[in-house]
């Protein structure tokens, strides 16, 4: 990282698609932030199914990996399609594994953005409400905005790159409060 990074956000795409929309928009991030936010991107495909029994002292790796970049990150960003009117199972089940220990997890006041992109008009309006209640239940801090949800995300991508000027600030803007989120946690734990 960049000696004037000063905020790390990670980006977790919420579909295994190997040519996914929405890890090309989690990717698409970093070229869109601030000098002073670093965004890395991740998918899910190493998380196993959750299954308490094996969630003890030795998880699988997988999610040990999962957790140790979500306690690196400063800030997350949940990059999400929507599926059958909600959040794809695949994003569900790595919460549920990062949510452990519950009330004490690496998720607890940990801020986080939802992203909802789909091609459809709604831009993954339903997965982003069941999203955000998931996260509730995780005492994560969502970062307080209107919903960002991106319809017709097919038409404002080419080639890894965001495409439409009202979609890129809208995003910009969006990185900006998740800024302002971390700096409210940082202030709070000095």
């Amino acid at each position: 990282m960049n000696q004037s990074v000063n905020y790390h956000l990670l980006a977790i795409s919420g579909s295994l698609r190997q040519a996914s929309l929405n890890t090309v928009l989690a990717r698409a991030l970093s070229k869109i932030a601030p000098d002073d936010v670093f965004v890395s991107a991740i998918t899910l495909h190493d998380i196993p199914l959750y299954n308490a029994d094996a969630d003890g002292a030795s998880p699988p790796k997988g999610v040990r990996d999962l957790r140790n970049a979500i306690t690196a990150c400063d800030g997350l960003i949940l990059v999400s399609p929507e599926y059958n009117y909600g959040m794809p199972g695949v994003l569900k089940n790595a919460l549920d594994w990062a949510s452990r220990p519950a009330f004490a997890s690496v998720l607890k006041n940990k801020p986080v953005l939802i992203v909802t992109a789909t091609p459809s008009l709604t831009g993954g309006s339903r997965a982003h409400a069941q999203l955000r209640e998931t996260l509730a239940g995780t005492l994560s801090r969502v970062v307080a905005m209107r919903q960002v949800t991106i319809a017709g995300i097919d038409q404002k991508l080419d080639g890894g790159r965001l495409n439409n000027p009202d979609t890129i600030q809208f995003l910009q803007d969006a990185l900006t409060n998740v800024v302002h989120e971390i700096k409210m946690v940082r202030s709070a734990s000095a």
